[in-house]
């Protein structure tokens, strides 16, 4: 059965992240190239992060703008013309709040769809690292034993056999054999630095993604706290509650610009990866494998040839005419040195392991298994991660617009609530038509205490009943009021 060759492809919104333009301090163009240890990349990056500053700053000066023509400008409206306004206002922040709502949607899908390309990324690189072990552990134990146990063997059957010359030349063409596997196993690269590289930045990656996924969950509750507080202020007429709203308006408005900037400057850094990964990594990678290596993992092309087929097809050789001599002499010598037989069987015990351990090594140096593992990291990063950063930057965007609005119609609201209870306050207390008239006169606190016109009338309805007559002697004077 045919084997399917995964090819990478990198998607068109990296390409349009990639074509940003890239400036330096000095606004000097800078190549889009992903090199991260240069300092004129580092400061294009952070002039893009800069867009969430400038977008805050703009915020605030039309904020600052519209509250000042809100305090400079409020005049006395008729009641026909307050209701209108006061409509308006409303409806405007129950928009925003649908915006946000909406905005917190796309937020949540980003967020997601980020951290599961963070999360493929992880898991190929830990896919990647434990191949990396296991080659390391192959080769090294299979080096182990060849010049351990294999030459103790030897040494041992020299002395047995020292009678006997072409039972030692036997054992010589062996040590010559031996010589060639330990020769080719040491010839491999050593994969133990790449391994140790590969499990740290999975794990400083994952550490990273749990609290970047954290804190873009608290912003989107955050907003929607944001957008049943301001319903419950508006209902109840909470003043209090208002203020407490506009104050994490505020907040949720500096974590959204701020987001904004931070997701475009890693949305665009990571598309200038993306783009052309390849040459990255092999720059990356000179100090531990050769280009042909990187080549062969990278693209895992059938026209490329595998650079360790050589070294493994002489160790595989060497191992099988060991086999073939220690057959040779299990067969001839254990009836003359009955002595040579346990060393001969230790020698071809470890022969098999030895040769189990190349055929494992084998399948685990070819390019599939590592190419596999790298084009599933990419597609993580560059498919899953950068478009969720781009829902993310949109969320971010509508977010710190609609807050904008929602912030100068909570004002809004806020005054015009201000402004009708002091209109309150200046109505006469004794007017019957006062509603806040009308609800101390039902007071309970009051319901004891009558007022003249009841006293009067209950004495009038007293006097009117005449008391039965009494006699002279059983008078009692009347007690005294107050």
């Amino acid at each position: 059965m045919a084997t399917v060759r995964l090819e990478y492809v990198a998607p068109w919104w990296t390409y349009w992240l990639h074509n940003f333009p890239h400036f330096s301090f000095i606004f000097q163009s800078v190549d889009n190239t992903f090199k991260p240890e240069e300092a004129s990349y580092q400061e294009s990056l952070i002039i893009l992060a800069c867009i969430g500053a400038v977008g805050l700053g703009l915020s605030l000066l039309v904020l600052a703008a519209y509250l000042v023509c809100v305090c400079c400008c409020r005049k006395d409206m008729d009641e026909d013309t307050k209701r209108p306004s006061s409509r308006c206002v409303t409806w405007a922040a129950v928009v925003t709040g649908l915006i946000i709502c909406s905005a917190v949607g796309v937020g949540f899908y980003g967020n997601s769809e980020t951290n599961d390309g963070v999360y493929q990324l992880t898991y190929s690189l830990s896919s990647a690292n434990h191949t990396l072990g296991g080659i390391n552990n192959l080769v090294s134990g299979s080096v182990g034993n060849v010049e351990t146990g294999l030459k103790l063997h030897l040494e041992r059957l020299d002395e047995i056999f020292s009678t006997k010359p072409e039972y030692l030349k036997a054992l010589t063409f062996m040590q010559l054999m031996v010589n060639n596997v330990i020769r080719e196993l040491t010839a491999l690269p050593d994969m133990s630095k790449a391994d140790v590289d590969l499990s740290a930045i999975a794990d400083h990656t994952a550490f990273v993604e749990y609290y970047r996924w954290l804190t873009y969950l608290l912003l989107l509750i955050l907003d929607l706290v944001i957008c049943l507080a301001l319903c419950l202020g508006m209902a109840k007429q909470s003043r209090w509650l208002l203020i407490t709203v506009m104050a994490f308006v505020t907040l949720s408005l500096i974590l959204s610009w701020a987001s904004l900037g931070a997701g475009t400057a890693t949305a665009v850094g990571t598309s200038d990866f993306c783009v052309s990964p390849d040459k990255f990594i092999v720059n990356q990678t000179t100090d531990i494998l050769s280009a042909d290596v990187a080549h062969y993992y990278l693209f895992c092309s059938p026209n490329l040839p595998n650079p360790f087929q050589q070294s493994l097809t002489i160790c595989q050789r060497s191992l099988t005419t060991m086999q073939i001599q220690i057959q040779g002499l299990l067969q001839f010598s254990v009836p003359i040195f009955p002595t040579a037989e346990r060393d001969l069987l230790g020698i071809q015990r470890l022969l098999n392991s030895t040769e189990f351990s190349v055929h494992q090594l084998t399948a685990l140096l070819d390019c599939r298994g590592l190419h596999k593992d790298y084009v599933d990291a990419l597609m993580g990063v560059c498919y899953d991660g950068v478009e969720g950063l781009l829902y993310l930057s949109l969320f971010s965007l509508l977010a710190a617009c609609a807050l904008s609005v929602m912030l100068c119609a909570t004002f809004r609201v806020w005054t015009r609530m201000g402004s009708r209870d002091k209109e309150y306050d200046d109505i006469d207390e004794e007017d019957p038509f006062n509603p806040q008239a009308r609800r101390i006169s039902y007071n309970p606190r009051r319901s004891n205490v009558h007022s003249f016109c009841s006293y009067t009338s209950s004495l009038g309805s007293q006097s009117n009943l005449n008391p039965p007559p009494q006699s002279a002697s059983n008078a009692v004077p009347a007690p005294e009021y107050m």
